[in-house]
């Protein structure tokens, strides 16, 4: 059950390759997350030190007045993939034109995971053209429901 996503992502990119992550957290930001609180606007990942981290990714308290007073919303939040993982993403990463978003946060065995997704962006003919076939397909499936 997917608890936030990012909902530009798939308009602005076309994905190449995705993996499914653990994401570390706080007790507080878990109860944040599945209260529907959060966002992915803006966010990415990056790999540093042998280890991948989701940057950009803003989980506002969930209680405020219970928050530690040093919270921040925006911290950088580590990522739990297997070291093959994190030598696929670093290389990757270091590849022109290829970047690593975060597609959504969801839960999976009680766990909240997130699916990332390693994307080269669009060009604005490729947008245009996607928009128009999602037309097409919605005007054949409204034809083909009025019949």
């Amino acid at each position: 059950m997917a608890l936030i996503t990012n909902k530009k992502a798939h308009l602005q990119f076309t994905v190449v390759e995705s993996f499914s992550a653990g994401i570390e957290l706080l007790g507080q930001e878990v109860k944040a997350l599945r209260s529907g609180l959060g966002s992915l606007e803006g966010s990415r990942v990056i790999v540093r030190g042998g280890e991948a981290f989701i940057v950009g990714m803003s989980i506002p308290a969930y209680q405020p007045a219970n928050m530690p007073k040093d919270y921040d919303p925006e911290r950088s939040r580590r990522l739990l993939l297997s070291k093959k993982e994190i030598v696929t993403l670093a290389t990757e990463e270091a590849k022109k034109g290829l970047t690593i978003v975060p597609i959504e946060v969801y839960t999976g065995r009680g766990y909240i995971k997130a699916r990332i997704a390693i994307v080269r962006g669009k060009g604005k003919a490729d947008r245009r053209e996607d928009l128009k076939k999602r037309d097409a397909l919605r005007e054949t499936g409204r034809l083909l429901k009025n019949r």
